[in-house]
C-alpha cells in the first residue's frame, strides 16, 4: 500500500501562485465550447514541442488524439471529453501542457516528468464535442459503453489502456450546476470520487491509492476552495469507464469541475482543476510506502443537488405568494453557447439556493408580455412592479 506526499512541499505551493497560473494559461482556448478546431491550434501553438498522435477515429470520422509527456516509469493514463460538452478539463489540460513545455526545468515539474510517463487524450468525442452534447454521433453516452464497446471511441480509449497498461487513471469531466459540497450553501467547484470496483464498494489497496490521491488534493485546495470541494457519489455501474478500470484494479480518479460563483464560462474552475491536476501527478510522481488518506477521504462532503441558477423569492404572482427556480439550459448558438434560463419550478417554498438570488419584496412579478410565470417557460426577462429585469446570463 501507498500513501501519497501532498503540498507540504513549499516548490509546489509556488505553482499554486497566481501569477504563475497567468504566465502559464493557454489563452487562445477560453469558454464552454472547445470543439478539435481548438485543439488545431493548441497543436500548431506547440509545433514539434510535443507531439499529438491520432489513434482512431470518431463515428463521423474526426480524429482522436493521444499525446504523451514525461519518461518515467509510472504510467498515467488521463482523457477529456468522453462527454461532448465538458470542456473545462480539457482547457486546464492545455494550461498543463504548456507547463510541461515552458517549465520543464522547476523542480517539481522536471520531478514529475522524470518519474512519470502521462499519456493525455484532450477530446475522446470530438463528434460530440462539435455538437455540444453529451453523446457521441450514435447518440450513445460513452461513459456507459465500457464493457458492450459499441463505439469507435469507447473502443480507443479501452485500445489505449490494453496497449499502455497505466498504473493510474484520471477521468475527466465537468457537472451541472445544481451541485453542492455537501448540504451547506456552497457550490461543489470541484467534485473527486474514487470509483467502486464492485456493486458492494469494497475497498482494497487500489482503491486506497484513489482515496489518497484525492485526499492530498482536496487539503492542498482547501484553502482557496474552502467548503467547495466536493465528494462525487460511488454507486456501482460496471459500464462506466472509472468503475472498469477500478474494476481491473487501477487506482482511477473522477474530476468533476464544477461551479464557481459567476463563473459560467468556467474559467476560474479551469484554474483549480489544473491546480488538483499538478497535485495528483506531484503526489503519483512522490509515491512513498505508507499508511492511508481514506478517513480524510470520507471527510469530504458528499455532493447534493441543493443550487439553482436563479431563485426569485417573495413573489407575488396574481393573488398567490411564490418562489421560482429557473435553470439555465446550455444552448449551442451562433455565437457560442447560451445560457436559456428556463422556468424549473413555481411554488410557495423553494428549499434549494440559488446561485443568483432575486427578492421580489411580494411585489407583483410577471413576464414582460404580462403574461403569468409558469414551469418550462424561458425568462429572459422578468417584470416586478413594472421594473424591467434582465434573468438571462449573457
Amino acid at each position: 500500500m501507498f500513501s501519497f506526499v501532498n503540498m507540504k512541499n513549499m516548490q509546489l505551493k509556488e505553482l499554486f501562485q497566481e501569477d504563475f497560473y497567468s504566465a502559464i494559461k493557454m489563452q487562445e482556448v477560453t469558454g464552454r465550447y472547445v470543439t478539435n478546431k481548438d485543439l488545431e491550434k493548441v497543436k500548431s501553438y506547440f509545433g514539434d514541442k510535443i507531439d499529438f498522435q491520432e489513434i482512431g477515429r470518431s463515428v463521423k470520422g474526426k480524429s482522436v488524439y493521444m499525446t504523451r509527456v514525461g519518461k518515467g516509469k509510472i504510467k498515467v493514463l488521463a482523457w477529456s471529453q468522453m462527454h461532448g460538452n465538458e470542456a473545462t478539463t480539457t482547457k486546464a489540460v492545455f494550461d498543463l501542457l504548456n507547463t510541461f513545455i515552458n517549465e520543464s526545468g522547476n523542480k517539481v515539474i522536471s520531478s514529475i516528468l522524470d518519474s512519470c510517463s502521462i499519456f493525455i487524450i484532450p477530446i475522446l468525442n470530438p463528434d460530440g464535442a462539435e455538437a455540444y452534447t453529451r453523446i457521441n454521433a450514435n447518440s450513445v453516452d460513452l461513459n456507459r459503453d465500457l464493457q458492450q464497446l459499441s463505439q469507435p471511441e469507447s473502443r480507443i480509449l479501452m485500445q489505449q489502456y490494453q496497449a499502455i497498461k497505466p498504473e493510474f487513471c484520471l477521468n475527466l469531466h465537468d457537472q451541472r450546476t445544481i451541485f453542492s459540497a455537501g448540504s451547506r450553501p456552497e457550490p461543489a467547484t470541484l467534485s473527486f470520487l474514487t470509483p467502486s470496483k464492485d456493486p458492494e464498494r469494497s475497498i482494497d489497496d487500489s482503491r486506497r491509492q484513489s482515496m489518497c490521491l484525492i485526499a492530498g488534493m482536496a487539503e492542498d485546495l482547501q484553502n482557496e476552495l474552502q467548503g467547495r470541494i466536493g465528494r462525487y457519489d460511488d454507486a456501482f455501474n460496471i459500464n462506466c469507464a472509472g468503475d472498469t478500470f477500478q474494476n481491473l484494479n487501477i487506482p482511477t480518479v473522477l474530476f468533476e469541475a464544477g461551479h464557481f460563483p459567476e463563473d459560467y464560462e468556467r474559467e476560474e474552475t479551469r484554474k483549480y482543476v489544473f491546480k488538483a491536476l499538478l497535485s495528483c501527478l506531484y503526489q503519483i510522481a512522490h509515491l512513498q510506502p505508507d499508511t492511508s488518506g481514506e478517513e480524510s477521504y470520507f471527510d469530504i462532503p458528499e455532493n447534493q443537488k441543493l443550487f439553482n441558477d436563479v431563485i426569485i423569492r417573495n413573489a407575488r404572482i396574481g393573488n398567490e405568494n411564490s418562489e421560482i427556480s429557473i435553470q439555465f439550459r446550455e444552448v449551442l448558438g451562433e455565437k457560442g453557447i447560451e445560457f436559456l434560463p428556463m422556468v424549473e419550478k413555481r411554488e410557495k417554498r423553494i428549499s434549494n439556493y440559488g446561485h443568483r438570488e432575486i427578492d421580489a419584496k411580494g411585489l407583483e412579478v410577471s413576464l414582460p408580455d404580462g403574461s403569468e410565470i409558469s414551469e418550462n417557460v424561458v425568462v429572459n426577462k422578468i417584470v416586478i412592479n413594472n421594473r424591467e429585469l434582465e434573468v438571462k446570463y449573457r
